[in-house]
């Protein structure tokens, strides 16, 4: 439990660190694009599988496993409350990294924008497409990974997340931001919630509830029972 909280805080620094760092005011790196931004989402995710090792950092990957047999349902719980507050932790460490580029950003940048930085968003709210897009992402991602962990050469599992997060961000991620994870979302959706953060947006819980929230779940069980199904992958 210790390393999925820890493994989700360190991707999440991450990830909503380089959202902070593409778009709040006076950062070095300001304006260098999605491109910069899913490159870093993928090497973070691959460093923190380094560190951690066999975690799931993702209560997605949790319910798959618990549905191939690998993890008692006992932990499902566990596990998906520790990695959701691994993902508040995380954003909130990166809130003080960036406190002063967001107090320089106030007036200009708005506040879905920042709220943005945090959790993700559709590019057009639909709520029966945006729950598609992220069932599907979830599907091919844990489908993925499951397929990966076959191969038992030492350090390709991390690797080969790393870039399958780079490929899907690119090719699937424009209609929602590839949550994929309820803590990803979810828990820096909460530190938004409870950060002092002037003129705050909405949280839009109800978007957070049911695309990044529930959809992974289903993306996830369908990839357990299908990479099971039809590989035998258990």
């Amino acid at each position: 439990m210790l390393a999925e909280f820890m493994g989700t805080a360190l991707m999440i620094v991450f990830g909503v660190g380089v959202h902070c760092s593409e778009v709040l005011k006076g950062t070095k790196y300001r304006g260098s694009g999605h491109i910069f931004a899913i490159t870093t989402w993928g090497f973070g995710i691959t460093v923190s599988l380094f560190i951690f090792g066999n975690v799931c950092i993702n209560p997605a990957m949790v319910l798959a496993q618990c549905l191939l047999g690998n993890i008692a349902w006992s932990l499902f719980i566990p596990y998906s409350v520790a990695e959701v507050l691994g993902g508040v932790v995380g954003a909130v460490i990166v809130w003080i990294m960036y406190a002063d580029h967001f107090k320089a950003s106030q007036d200009e940048i708005s506040p879905i924008t920042i709220r943005n930085l945090f959790c993700t968003a559709p590019a057009i709210r639909n709520l029966p497409r945006n729950f598609f897009v992220e069932f599907f992402d979830t599907f091919i991602f844990i489908a993925s990974i499951l397929a990966i962990s076959e191969i038992k050469t030492p350090g390709i599992v991390p690797i080969g997340v790393g870039l399958l997060v780079w490929a899907i961000g690119m090719g699937l991620g424009g209609p929602t931001g590839f949550a994929m994870n309820l803590a990803r979302d979810m828990g820096p959706r909460i530190a938004h919630a409870i950060l002092p953060i002037k003129n705050k947006a909405d949280n839009d819980w109800q978007y957070g509830i049911i695309v990044p929230g529930i959809a992974p779940f289903v993306g996830a069980a369908a990839a357990a029972l299908f990479m099971h199904g039809f590989f035998n992958i258990g």
